[in-house]
């Protein structure tokens, strides 16, 4: 299991026990963290998983590529550390992450 942090834009946090191999959305739904409505179940086809990467995670992450970055073109207040939750693969290599969410997901 891999823990990861997920900040509501308010600031609250929630830290949940994500199964390895599963996308970082199924990990925040699975938890009931508010804010990720993941409407297209993981399809990369609505942007409703959209998080913020923390600083210190961004070079093991990286920056959206193909369809997820044309997908974050449809999200809102997106900077340069957005990512879409789906895409992201948790393992043992990401304990600790932390993420923000976006004012638009409170």
């Amino acid at each position: 299991m891999t823990t990861i942090t997920f900040i509501e834009h308010s600031g609250r946090e929630h830290v949940v026990l994500a199964t390895d191999g599963q996308s970082l959305m199924r990990a925040a739904v699975s938890n009931g963290v508010p804010g990720i409505d993941a409407e297209c179940g993981g399809a990369c086809a609505c942007a409703t998983c959209h998080v913020y990467i923390h600083l210190e995670w961004l070079d093991r992450l990286g920056p959206a590529q193909g369809g997820e970055r044309e997908m974050l073109d449809f999200a809102l207040d997106v900077r340069g550390d957005s990512r879409l939750a789906c895409q992201i693969t948790v393992s043992p290599q990401l304990d600790g992450l932390v993420v923000g969410m976006p004012v638009a997901q409170s």
